[in-house]
């Protein structure tokens, strides 16, 4: 229910680092039941003496046996310790994740195996310290010896019966590695629909995402995410799969997933309806499976997008369609759209709309949908606050003629009182015919003449102090 959601989210925006921060791509790999065996026993033998005779005092050789029992037993806490922090408590994320790894993995298996590693942790702790408090009993090597060897081996049972337990949380941290990277308190558009009715096309052509599109249904069978700017500041597009008109309980992992986000995220629904009817769902379907969901767009900003109008334009519709669309348009309140994938008509306007949406719903609710993050917060005040002037006249309506200032042309004419060559160069017969008197405006300077006297160093500074050019260029002894 609503309040409830209500609940978590005032939850979550008091503890954003629970949801903000979670990766779940961070998690360790499980060890099989079997190496985890191998490591704890290496390391035991590793780490710890090796040598006892019987000629030692009793005391010592239980100390040795001691202090490998305990030494198994912290290892083989420190691994299990490590599994169960590791993968998320489904109470302290946010309740988007919670049900998504329900759907994907059945709650009641998950927490049922994270259950069973915290137990035989517990009892592999027990059994350490039954063990450390029967060796001070221990009157010889061989008994210590005997004692020692039941720890460890109740210890390795134990782990044993981890098998199929581990094998089970290695596949879900697998599978939880290759889920995107959602972030449920920014700027989101959630695009959901019917199959095939063009939603992965529009995420990739507003983002990079590069989605993979197919004319069959179910192309989409995860939750997909691409990024797209808008307004200065990033916004994340989730690409969700279609979503087929049954009741609830017969709709399968594929499509709970689209449920899912619609149900907990705070975004821009974006319901596609295709008007060409080339998915394969006439008009009439696609309404009825947006009257189906609708509770789930409550409390949010929504938008309808009519999809493929290259294929059919809306205004060569039957009439009766075109009754229903408008029906719709006026029961939910919605605005309605259109656009097409392939020509690229009205793609911009189908973003920019949506985007519209979501800002004047977010700054509505305040810092509420921010979850607490400053970095959310400061984008919401930026966007807030922003102003973008325009000019009048924009460039390339009015011509702008080149102006130089009054000074600019004085100083050239003082300049042009001289001849410039070029002129003189014409006067006296063009190129080929006049050359340049190089010699009065250069004066020739030999490195090796000046490597050899002094009197030539002595020139150079003195022509450098009378600012005049020097050319220069090496003499070649013949």
């Amino acid at each position: 229910t609503q309040s409830t959601w209500d609940l978590q989210f005032q939850y979550l925006a008091e503890n954003p680092m629970s949801a903000l921060s979670y990766n779940f791509k961070s998690i360790r790999g499980v060890l099989p039941a079997d190496d985890i065996v191998n490591v704890v026993l290496s390391k035991t033998q590793r780490k710890t003496p090796t040598v006892v005779h019987a000629k030692y005092e009793v005391s010592r050789i239980r100390a040795f046996y001691m202090r490998k029992v305990k030494f198994t037993a912290e290892s083989i806490h420190e691994k299990l310790t490590t599994i169960i922090e590791d993968f998320p408590k489904l109470d302290d994320i946010h309740p988007f994740f919670a049900d998504l790894i329900n759907i994907l993995y059945d709650r009641d298996h998950y927490k049922l195996a994270l259950g069973h590693v915290h137990s035989a942790r517990n009892i592999i702790d027990n059994i350490g310290k039954d063990y450390v408090r029967l060796l001070k009993y221990g009157d010889s090597l061989y008994r210590c010896k005997m004692l020692k060897r039941a720890a460890l081996g109740r210890m390795v049972t134990m782990l044993r019966k981890l098998k199929s337990t581990l094998a089970y949380l290695e596949e879900v941290r697998k599978h939880l590695a290759r889920l995107p990277s959602i972030d449920p308190f920014t700027r989101t558009l959630l695009v959901c629909g019917y199959p095939n009715v063009g939603k992965s096309s529009f995420v990739n052509n507003i983002t990079n995402a590069q989605l993979e599109v197919q004319n069959y249904p179910f192309t989409t069978q995860s939750l997909f995410v691409g990024h797209t700017d808008y307004n200065y500041v990033r916004w994340q597009v989730i690409d969700t799969p279609g979503i087929l008109d049954r009741p609830l309980e017969e709709r399968n992992t594929i499509e709970m997933q689209s449920i899912t986000a619609l149900a907990h995220l705070k975004a821009c629904v974006m319901y596609f309806l295709d008007i060409s009817e080339s998915s394969g769902y006439t008009i009439q379907q696609q309404i009825s499976l947006f009257n189906n969901i609708k509770p789930l767009f409550s409390n949010k900003p929504l938008s309808v997008v009519l999809t493929k109008i290259d294929l059919r334009p809306f205004e060569d519709l039957p009439q009766e369609d075109q009754q229903a669309i408008q029906q719709l348009q006026q029961d939910a309140n919605v605005k309605v759209v259109s656009m097409s994938n392939k020509t690229g008509e009205g793609i911009g306007t189908v973003k920019s709309s949506a985007c519209d949406l979501l800002l004047e719903f977010r700054q509505a609710q305040g810092d509420a949908v921010t979850g607490g993050s400053k970095i959310l917060r400061n984008e919401e005040n930026f966007l807030k606050g922003i102003y973008i002037a325009q000019p009048k006249n924009r460039r390339g309506e009015n011509e702008r003629n080149p102006t130089i200032p009054s000074d600019i042309i004085q100083g050239q004419k003082k300049k042009l009182d001289k001849p410039l060559l070029k002129e003189t160069e014409d006067q006296y017969g063009g190129a080929g015919v006049f050359y340049f008197p190089v010699q009065e405006h250069f004066i020739p300077v030999s490195y090796t003449h000046l490597r050899a006297h002094e009197t030539g160093r002595n020139l150079v500074c003195r022509l450098l102090l009378e600012k005049k050019k020097i050319l220069t260029f090496p003499f070649f002894s013949i």
